[in-house]
């Protein structure tokens, strides 16, 4: 997936974008065509230098062996060419992944802090919701203790019956 994103640093040209190693890979070989094929020059150069000291023909494999080391300077050479020529592209690539990284952990500050504050409000909402049951908890206890007082005062049930009880053993 290819994002494009303006920048102050002037990279919404089309070679700078959020790319995946494939996508990498085929930039690079497309900028720098010059160093894979030296890298395959210098291979064939070292297996056939193999294939021959095998087989026994010293003066192949000490062509061979030239080779490679031809192959390997122009490899170095083209390294260092490529290096000088997008040097400038490199520094504004770097320039855009750091960008990208900051913008992307900026992103995530505030994902953060976007969940603390859900967090937060549930947990005020469910302070409040607990506060609201034990008051009314609280009021049913005070309600339930004052009935009680109140029917001590008054005798009780059982001290009316006890009380009837008794005025009927007195009228006997």
């Amino acid at each position: 997936m290819t994002t494009w994103v303006s920048t102050d640093l002037n990279l919404n040209r089309r070679d700078f974008y959020e790319e995946n190693r494939w996508q990498k890979f085929g930039r690079k070989l497309k900028e720098e065509p010059l160093i894979p094929l030296g890298c395959a020059a210098t291979s064939w150069a070292l297996l056939s230098a193999a294939k021959s000291i095998r087989s026994g023909n010293s003066y192949r494999a000490q062509q061979m062996f030239r080779m490679r080391l031809y192959a390997q300077a122009f490899t170095i050479a083209a390294m260092i060419a490529g290096s000088l020529y997008y040097n400038k592209d490199r520094i504004l690539r770097k320039q855009y992944d750091d960008l990208m990284r900051e913008r992307k952990a900026q992103e995530k500050r505030n994902a953060w802090i976007k969940e603390l504050e859900a967090r937060d409000r549930e947990e005020k909402d469910w302070r409040e919701k607990l506060k609201a049951v034990t008051e009314k908890r609280e009021q049913e206890a005070r309600d339930r203790r004052e009935r009680e007082e109140e029917l001590v005062r008054e005798g009780g049930p059982l001290t009316r019956a006890a009380k009837e009880i008794k005025r009927k053993i007195q009228q006997e």
